[in-house]
């Protein structure tokens, strides 16, 4: 539900199965999970009782997001696809730097206050295209910032 309610550190979701299936689920979750955070998990479920319509919004809420963040990026020397189906948008930057997308992210961190999830670390054998990926599950004043830093670059 992190992304889902716009609040990323939350690491609370449900899992609907046959009984068979959440016998051994649950087998997997006692190792897997490091911290069960009880009033979040009653939040959620208070919301979802209140809110039934919410999941169905956040489709167009997603794509207002990206949309938001893609025209913020129109004038940057970043290529770019408009994402679908995700919260996250990939940006090509070859015509910026040959610098390696991890070096990248972490010079860009401490020196500009952005931050990256450089896409080879999703690979073992990392696409020859240089992509970051950037999230825009933020508020709108997060992103056109983080737009303005990178039209900057």
């Amino acid at each position: 539900f992190g992304k889902t309610f716009s609040v990323t550190g939350w690491k609370t979701g449900y899992c609907i199965a046959p009984p068979a299936l959440t016998t051994e689920l649950r087998k997997v979750h006692q190792f897997v999970s490091f911290v069960a955070v009880t009033p979040v998990q009653l939040a959620v479920a208070d919301f979802l009782a209140e809110q039934p319509d919410y999941p169905a919004t956040l489709a167009a809420f997603y794509q207002r997001k990206r949309d938001l963040f893609c025209a913020a990026l129109g004038q940057s020397r970043f290529r770019f696809t408009p994402s679908a189906g995700t919260y996250f948008q990939l940006l090509d930057y070859s015509e910026i730097s040959r610098e390696a997308d991890t070096a990248l992210c972490e010079q860009w961190t401490s020196e500009r206050g952005i931050a990256a999830i450089p896409v080879s670390v999703f690979y073992e054998q990392p696409p020859s295209r240089q992509l970051l990926r950037f999230c825009f599950a933020k508020n709108d004043a997060v992103l056109e910032s983080a737009a303005e830093v990178l039209c900057r670059i």
